[in-house]
């Protein structure tokens, strides 16, 4: 019990440590901003008048993918933040004081999660203000934000398993590219799956990153009758399927982070 108490304080310490760092190099916190609000004015005003909808406006349809964009986006953060310490030996300075090895990651991913707050409130207020609203319940509201958040905090161990496996801040940065814009256009995001052609359809229904979208758009009430049901057995089960993906990502890449993270610092 004591030694699960030093590890919260020290984790606690190091979030406060990466909340410092981001507030002191804003221009972090800006990058994965600015990007969604630029996707949301370009999609709403550029593309969103020859995008057609029965029974719904695109910007409504359109702003739960980019609440997913965001998290998946910041969640690079994470990654980028663990190459650059280990280039800097913060590591090995973290090694030589009285603190739990989890502390590092553990206080990232939350630093990282005070980061998603605030850029899922600047996505809700850019969104109402180019039209998007909420048509559910509050408390159906509040957990499609709780799932948002939740996803997001899984989603920054994945990035940090990557990261430690890579170490180098440039060859993550070019993986973590690569492997992101796939995921994020291959989803129903910004149009329907099923629209897709066959395999890309397939791969799309089945991709998180889709069902996530289409839980968060049936807790916001961003949905039509007029639109017809997904086939895909995740988009139809798409909440509890959205809440059980937090738990499966956490189960495999927390450890397995803490174990490249321990051989990171051994070398």
């Amino acid at each position: 019990m004591n030694a699960l108490r030093i590890a919260v304080a020290d984790g606690m310490t190091i979030t406060k440590r990466n909340a410092l760092k981001i507030r002191r190099a804003p221009d972090l916190l800006g990058g994965v901003v600015m990007l969604p609000v630029v996707f949301v004015l370009l999609f709403t005003y550029v593309f969103g008048s020859m995008i057609e909808l029965p029974g719904l406006s695109y910007g409504e349809y359109l702003l739960p993918g980019i609440f997913v964009m965001a998290i998946v986006t910041s969640a690079q953060i994470t990654g980028y933040t663990l190459t650059l310490d280990l280039r800097k030996g913060i590591f090995d300075r973290f090694r030589t004081l009285p603190m739990s090895p989890s502390a590092v990651l553990t206080g990232q991913t939350a630093a990282d999660l005070i980061m998603n707050v605030t850029s899922i409130a600047t996505m809700a207020v850019v969104g109402l203000l180019v039209g998007w609203r909420v048509h559910s319940s509050p408390a159906e509201a509040a957990l499609g934000f709780l799932m948002l958040l939740l996803f997001a905090y899984a989603f920054s161990w994945v990035t940090a398993t990557v990261a430690l496996a890579l170490r180098t801040p440039e060859v993550f940065n070019n993986v973590a590219t690569l492997l992101s814009f796939p995921v994020i256009f291959l989803s129903n995001a910004f149009v329907d799956s099923a629209r897709l052609p066959g395999p890309l359809r397939v791969i799309a229904e089945w991709n998180p990153v889709s069902t996530l979208v289409q839980a968060a758009r049936e807790l916001f009430g961003n949905t039509s009758a007029a639109m017809p049901a997904p086939d895909a057995w995740p988009l139809r089960h798409a909440v509890p399927v959205s809440l059980l993906w937090p738990v499966v990502l956490l189960a495999v890449f927390a450890p397995l982070a803490t174990r490249l993270y321990k051989r990171a610092v051994s070398r």
